[in-house]
């Protein structure tokens, strides 16, 4: 039996298309209303992803074998949040004066 290796370009790209079906899937049944920007933004990426394999051309922007870059990977995940209703506040301290350590 002679067995080809898995093709990690296909997976990922295989991975990437189903979690951005998930996401917008989960949306849906949530009912929560993604913005314009929001369902543009997983179209256009699910295209480019069908289209060339991945969705980003700058190969510094993601890593190799990759289907999303880094930022695109970053904001599937706050859209996927927010369709599971785990949106989060951004936490914030103010800047505090640090007291002078003694010499």
């Amino acid at each position: 039996m002679n067995r080809k290796p898995p093709d990690r370009k296909a997976a990922a790209k295989r991975a990437a298309l189903n979690a951005l079906k998930r996401a917008r899937r989960q949306a849906e049944r949530a009912g929560v209303k993604l913005s314009d920007w929001e369902g543009e933004f997983l179209g256009s990426v699910a295209d480019r992803l069908k289209t060339f394999g991945r969705a980003f051309g700058d190969p510094e922007k993601g890593a190799p074998g990759e289907a999303l870059s880094a930022l695109q990977t970053v904001k599937l995940k706050e859209i996927t949040a927010k369709a599971k209703g785990e949106k989060k506040d951004l936490k914030r301290r103010p800047f505090r004066r640090r007291g002078r350590p003694e010499p």
